[in-house]
């Protein structure tokens, strides 16, 4: 842990922004190795570490292959006109004033009804993300509203993977779980909904959109727009909705923003792939260039170029790359049990309720923070505090509850946590950058202590009735 947060910290200082492009994976093999020296150390044979370290890295082989697939479909929408429809149109009808709200709310909504934040963030996240650069807004500040409302979503649906992670974990049963949970998490997002509202009505200048019109200019200069292009992205929704797994339900969108491309934008064919020498070999250029390489249409306003830049399956391997380096280091400490001491060092300070959750709070977010597994961060802690919640006459609920409001909503802060990588990398901006305006993800776990300081509405296992005098059960 000091090799880790000593190279960390020297990164911020030396690279700033730059070291997710390799000295943060290199911290991360640095501090696995010194996790497999101090396990062999303790009678851990090598192997049986880097059993560890596979397994590890099996978990997120899902997470990887969704990476892949995002990079694809963000370029075949982009080329196919669904993001940049999407930019007209936002430009069209939202007020730099609301925009903020309007945003955070609009991923709420989306994520509610698919459970899944990284899609929310890849769909209509990236196309939020462009409109509000086209209006003047910071883009930390926006990307902030977009994973506020994500990780929302994300964390009440019943949908959502650590929505039913949670409550396994803890004990409880999923729809106990969620009802619980709105007593933390409808004051989290309704002071963040505040907070975005009050920036957009005080802080956002007048003259924000001055520039909007050069630049719906310059986008339906280059593409078609029309409501038809809106297919895919419903398309994609609906399936996720409809429970569809996220591989194949964002295989047939990327599929479909290539055919869209293809019907509706044959005017690009000669412009990006100007070496083709037929149709169906300019349409099958286009198609894999767009999901597997850097593509980016050209209009002549920088700030729209900038919008209409994608980068493919290869702009995501950098993310794959600390994705893995980062489940290396979370499977060593995990193997050699030293992450399972940590936690389970921090027990002697939980003596009441209130210093209880304080505790699973933090440990959620310490193994945030040393696993950079937002997964892990629920199940290890979820393991080591459940006999103490139920010795102590506690309902599992307010475990699971606690577990989310730290682990779940914490990950997407981290730089190196899986889950930040991907924001950032889906988002284009720089975890840092962002995690001062996650309002919500930042207030969740402040939230989630001080109502069981408080001791507000903490559930508790009802006692046992009382039998018969024989003894025997009611």
């Amino acid at each position: 842990m000091v090799v880790l947060i000593a190279l960390l910290a020297y990164n911020v200082l030396v690279y700033g922004d730059g070291g997710l492009g390799g000295p943060n994976q290199l911290a991360l093999l640095l501090a696995a190795a010194v996790a497999f020296g101090i396990g062999a150390l303790h009678g851990h044979r090598f192997n049986d570490l880097l059993d560890h370290v596979v397994r590890s890295i099996a978990t997120a082989l899902g997470a990887v292959l969704i990476l892949l697939l995002i990079g694809a479909l963000a370029g075949t929408w982009m080329i196919s006109g669904i993001v940049p429809a999407m930019i007209d149109h936002g430009l069209r009808l939202l007020s730099p004033r609301v925009f903020l709200v309007a945003a955070c709310l609009v991923c709420c909504v989306v994520s509610l009804a698919t459970g899944s934040s990284w899609s929310t963030t890849a769909t209509v996240g990236i196309a939020l993300l462009g409109i509000g650069r086209a209006m003047g807004f910071h883009e930390g500040l926006v990307a902030g509203a977009v994973i506020s409302g994500a990780y929302f979503g994300d964390k009440l649906s019943p949908l959502s993977d650590t929505t039913n992670l949670a409550p396994a974990v803890a004990g409880t049963d999923l729809f106990s779980h969620v009802r619980y949970m709105m007593n933390t998490t409808v004051p989290s997002i309704s002071i963040a909904m505040l907070a975005f509202a009050g920036i957009g009505l005080f802080l956002v200048p007048h003259g924000s959109v001055d520039g909007v019109g050069p630049m719906l200019d310059a986008i339906e200069g280059r593409f078609h727009i029309g409501p038809w292009l809106y297919i895919p992205p419903l398309a994609v929704i609906l399936m996720i909705w409809r429970k569809v797994p996220a591989l194949p339900a964002l295989l047939v969108g990327t599929l479909l923003g290539g055919l869209f491309a293809v019907f509706f934008q044959p005017q690009l064919l000669p412009v990006l792939v100007p070496q083709a020498t037929g149709p169906f070999e300019g349409a099958y250029r286009l198609m894999i260039d767009a999901m597997t390489s850097s593509m980016a249409v050209i209009t002549g306003d920088p700030i729209v170029d900038e919008l209409l830049t994608s980068k493919g399956m290869g702009g995501m391997l950098p993310t794959i790359w600390l994705i893995l380096c980062a489940m290396t280091f979370g499977g060593a400490m995990e193997g050699a049990g030293l992450l399972q001491r940590i936690t389970g060092a921090v027990l002697r300070w939980a003596r009441g309720t209130g210093s209880l959750v304080a505790t699973t709070v933090v440990s959620a977010i310490f193994v945030n923070v040393t696993a950079s597994d937002q997964y892990l961060s629920i199940v290890v802690p979820g393991r080591m505090f459940a006999p103490v919640y139920r010795q102590r006459g506690l309902d599992p609920k307010l475990l699971s509850r606690s577990l989310e409001d730290a682990g779940t909503v914490t990950s997407p802060l981290v730089p190196w946590n899986t889950c930040g990588a991907y924001q950032s990398s889906v988002l284009g901006v720089a975890t840092l950058t962002y995690l001062p305006f996650c309002f919500f993800n930042l207030i969740s776990p402040c939230m989630s202590i001080l109502q069981a300081a408080l001791g507000w509405r903490i559930a508790r296992i009802p006692a046992p009735t009382p039998g018969p005098a024989d003894g025997t059960p009611a």
